[in-house]
């Protein structure tokens, strides 16, 4: 019964944080010219290399966006570093490109 409790708590967890992961890859997408596939593997990324949870460096990521401000120095270090070398995937075929339309194949 524990252990079901506790799953319940991670999920619930997980889906609170969802939305702000979700606008930190529309973030990187909008402003990189990234991929869904390649905006989570930065956030992955910058999370593993500083050693910071992923929902706190989405956190990060969307406040400075939404204050115009800047991210803490060594969030700003992994996030380019991240970027600089993390290739674009391309769009699957059957997701929408940048326009809106889908990409043929």
């Amino acid at each position: 019964m524990q252990a079901l409790r506790q799953e319940i708590d991670q999920l619930r967890q997980a889906l609170g944080t969802r939305p702000v992961i979700d606008m930190a890859r529309g973030i990187l997408m909008a402003g990189f010219g990234r991929s869904t596939e390649s905006a989570w593997e930065i956030l992955v990324k910058v999370s593993q290399h500083s050693n910071t949870k992923l929902r706190d460096v989405a956190d990060c990521l969307v406040e400075a966006a939404r204050t115009g401000g800047e991210m803490p120095q060594e969030l700003q270090q992994h996030l380019s570093a991240a970027v600089q070398t993390t290739q674009n995937q391309p769009t699957a075929p059957d997701q929408p490109g940048p326009e809106g339309i889908p990409h043929s194949q």
